[in-house]
C-alpha cells in the first residue's frame, strides 16, 4: 500500500485508469486479482485451460466495462468476483451442449489429424472409425486422459465417477483400440 492508499482506492484508481484506456493499469489490475480470481474459477469449472479461458475473458470485460464501474455498488475486488462467477456459470451452463460435441467425430478427426505427424497418415482413418466403434464412456475417458492429459482422477472428478472406473473404462478402450488396430477382429 502507498502512503496509506487502501487496496480498495488504488483498485478503484485503477478501473478509473482503464476507463481513460491505460493497458498498464489493467495490466496491474489483473497481476493484484487474477491468482485469487484463477483459484476460483478452478474450483468452479475444475479445468485450467478452460478457466484461464473465462480469466481472460472477465477481464476482457472488465477492460471494456470500466467506465461502468460504480465504487457505491461495492469493491473491485467484489466487481471482478461477480464478474468470474458469472462468466463461469455461463461456461457451466454451456458444458453440456459442449461436451456433447466433444466426442463428435470432427473432434475426433481434429485430434488425430494426421497432418501433425505424417506417420500416421495410413492409420488415421482406420483408428478414427475404431475410435467411433467404442462406446461413449469409453471415447470420454480417452479423450480426457490423452487427448486433454488428464489424470485418472481428475477425469473421475469431471465425469463424477470413481476413479476405478475410470481406469477400467481406460483399460477396456486400449484393449479394444489394440485389438481392431492389430487386425485381431474387423467388425
Amino acid at each position: 500500500m502507498q502512503g496509506g492508499t487502501s487496496a480498495t482506492d488504488q483498485d478503484a484508481t485503477l478501473v478509473e485508469r482503464m476507463a481513460r484506456g491505460d493497458r498498464a493499469a489493467l495490466a496491474e489490475l489483473y497481476t493484484r486479482h487474477a491468482p485469487r480470481l484463477m483459484s476460483l474459477l478452478i474450483r468452479l469449472l475444475g479445468q485450467p485451460p478452460e478457466a484461464q479461458d473465462v480469466l481472460h475473458d472477465v477481464f476482457l470485460e472488465a477492460w471494456r466495462r470500466a467506465a461502468d464501474y460504480s465504487p457505491e455498488r461495492g469493491s473491485v475486488s467484489a466487481w471482478l468476483s461477480l464478474r468470474t462467477r458469472s462468466r463461469a456459470l455461463d461456461r457451466l451452463r454451456a458444458a453440456p451442449r459442449t461436451r456433447a460435441a466433444t466426442f463428435s467425430e470432427e473432434l475426433l478427426s481434429t485430434l488425430l489429424d494426421p497432418n501433425s505427424d505424417p506417420a500416421r497418415t495410413s492409420d488415421h482413418g482406420r483408428l478414427l472409425q475404431v475410435l467411433q466403434k467404442l462406446a461413449r464412456e469409453e471415447q470420454e475417458v480417452l479423450v480426457l486422459g490423452y487427448f486433454e492429459g488428464l489424470s485418472s482422477s481428475e477425469i473421475a472428478n469431471r465425469l463424477n465417477i470413481p476413479v476405478g472406473t475410470v481406469k477400467s473404462r481406460t483399460r477396456t478402450a486400449l484393449e479394444k483400440l489394440r485389438l481392431q488396430m492389430s487386425g485381431d477382429h474387423h467388425d
